[in-house]
């Protein structure tokens, strides 16, 4: 096979950098969630809880869903790219997702919390949309799955009495397994990341409605980018500002008004009430994630856009980074490596996680002055096109 070109085209740095802001948010998740270990031992000293809560209130469940829209908006430039081509990329583009998702079933055996296998089975839901012309109807059907069908439909089953509606979520059950906090045995880990891990994230997926939300927003984001939200950005500053004012109110009336609007609906032993709930929730992390996306982005395109491109770097190899995160700190904190869970702080696990990212982005910087891509990046690319033949160094550091 012939040598594989990289990419000349001029990268949309303001894709990478809010792809580089939704990963740091994701990281910023995860460390005082002590790679899904806190749910052992929740804190209850007043500033920790605290810190614990104003990180998942800013982003748990939005950093997540702006790299799902992320992903569609990357989806639709790999296929335009192609078709300008004169290719159909869309079969080279299920085999990329299945290398992802071969990518996300390893990373699962180490931290069974991975997005990547989920994000893979999704994207291949949203390939034949790119065929669909009309943006609105895209974007539509886009909204009608962000409005959670499934939970609506089993909400009116619960209210009428149905039996399978009125089953509690599973996936509230769900305990941290003790493998993680006691024992020794790195294989004990892998095998129970496996047999109850692996089961338990897609039962979390479907029951919390993210798969429904993933799906959407990867939608929404293959219409920013064929409406070339990115690549020309001048021409939507005024969406930008209108879009922030309308999720930053939305997401204010649902933040405080939640419960007051969860108690609308009627009380009853069955589930009626808690998935009205959920579906409040859902919409009010997304108004959130909007409104950090929007913000993000005027701040990025205006005064602030040197300082914030200093993520893009970081979100050019995002892959690389969100893997590595879990390959250096799921160790510490889980028992077959420091067993760090029972004993850190909510406020020294955060302190770590931004110094961390710190050194990522830095490294991010150093990385491509010398390489067109990370790590994982050139393998998954390698990967998808079945030949080692990607350049990998600039040609200026070979």
């Amino acid at each position: 096979m012939a040598a594989v070109k990289p990419d000349f085209v001029p990268r949309m740095e303001g894709l990478d950098a809010l792809r580089g802001f939704a990963l740091f948010g994701l990281f910023i998740v995860h460390m005082p969630e002590l790679f899904e270990l806190y749910w052992a031992h929740p804190v209850t000293e007043p500033t920790q809880l605290m810190w614990h809560d104003i990180i998942f209130t800013v982003f748990g469940g939005k950093a997540f869903a702006m790299l799902a829209l992320c992903f569609g908006v990357s989806f639709f430039i790999i296929m335009d790219r192609s078709a300008k081509r004169g290719q159909d990329f869309s079969l080279r583009f299920v085999w990329r997702l299945v290398v992802l998702g071969v990518i996300g079933l390893l990373h699962g055996l180490w931290y069974r919390g991975d997005i990547l296998e989920v994000l893979a089975l999704m994207g291949l839901f949203i390939i034949p949309f790119y065929r669909l012309k009309s943006n609105a109807l895209v974007l539509a059907i886009g909204a009608f799955f962000l409005l959670q069908p499934w939970m609506i439909f089993q909400m009116v089953n619960a209210l009428n009495g149905a039996e399978w509606a009125n089953k509690p979520m599973g996936f509230w059950s769900g305990t941290v397994p003790e493998a993680y906090l006691t024992g020794k045995s790195f294989i004990e880990t892998v095998r129970m990341n496996w047999v109850d891990g692996h089961p338990f994230k897609w039962l979390f997926m479907a029951e919390s409605g993210r798969l429904s939300q993933i799906l959407g927003l990867s939608l929404i984001g293959m219409v920013l980018g064929r409406i070339d939200f990115f690549g020309q950005p001048e021409k939507f500053a005024k969406t930008r500002i209108i879009s922030l004012i309308i999720a930053a109110a939305i997401a204010v009336v649902l933040f405080y008004q939640k419960d007051k609007l969860t108690g609308l609906m009627p009380e009853t032993e069955g589930m009626a009430r808690p998935l009205w709930g959920a579906m409040l929730s859902s919409w009010r992390d997304l108004a959130i994630m909007f409104t950090l996306m929007m913000g993000f982005l005027a701040l990025y395109y205006s005064f602030a856009g040197k300082l914030l491109n200093l993520l893009a770097p970081a979100g050019r190899m995002t892959l690389t980074l969100y893997l590595v995160q879990s390959i250096v700190f799921v160790p510490v904190f889980y028992s077959f490596g420091l067993g760090l869970h029972a004993t850190m702080t909510q406020t020294t696990a955060i302190l770590i996680g931004v110094g961390a990212f710190l050194v990522q982005v830095v490294l991010a910087h150093l990385w491509f002055k010398a390489f067109l891509y990370g790590p994982f990046e050139w393998l998954w690319r390698a990967a998808t096109y079945l030949t080692l033949k990607v350049p990998f160094l600039r040609k200026n550091s070979a």
